[in-house]
């Protein structure tokens, strides 16, 4: 297996555009870290999301495409209808098996795949949602070692899926409002 650089992993939900918004223009300026977001979007979501992004980030935004080798200083988008998985390689896949929690993408199978590979070297960020997609992900990556973030359920709009991660994860996840994602983000990023 290759040294595989630091990564972070956000998956949100209904209402987590916000967050997502507000830690776009506020990356790192020296990227020294990947970031993968999973969103659960419609199938037929166009590109504006990614255009978005681009427009408030000075990082590379693209959607992740199968086999495609992450690299540091890029922010991939999960696209629709895909589970995401990271691999040994350094690489991203893609994959059409079933919905989990009704979703696929399913935070869940990133975070699990994600934490499996990068322990230590990963966060993992759950934003706003009205399901509870990313606790048991967010679970077996506390067992791997990686930090672990929740969005503040008094910043989320839809704050079900926060408190439900932080009834299970209890003191293993950090819960922090936008800012202080952003602080943490940099700091991961430092020190990775």
């Amino acid at each position: 297996m290759m040294a595989l650089i630091p990564l972070v992993v956000i998956g949100g939900s209904a209402g987590s555009l916000e967050a997502i918004f507000e830690l776009a223009p506020r990356l790192p300026a020296t990227p020294r870290l990947a970031i993968v977001i999973v969103l659960h979007r419609k199938q037929d979501s166009d590109s504006s999301l990614e255009d978005l992004l681009r427009a408030r980030s000075k990082w590379h935004i693209a959607e992740a495409a199968d086999k495609e080798k992450l690299r540091v200083g890029w922010v991939y988008l999960c696209p629709p209808d895909y589970h995401l998985l990271l691999e040994a390689d350094g690489t991203l896949a893609l994959d059409a098996s079933e919905k989990v929690n009704y979703s696929r993408p399913s935070i869940d199978v990133t975070f699990e795949s994600a934490a499996a590979l990068y322990r230590k070297k990963l966060l993992c960020i759950l934003l706003s949602g009205a399901n509870n997609d990313g606790v048991a992900g967010m679970q077996f990556a506390a067992a791997q070692g990686a930090r672990l973030i929740v969005q503040s359920p008094a910043e989320a709009p839809m704050p079900y899926m926060p408190l439900q991660a932080i009834a299970a994860l209890g003191s293993k996840a950090e819960v922090l409002g936008t800012k202080a994602i952003i602080s943490a983000l940099e700091d991961f990023g430092s020190c990775g």
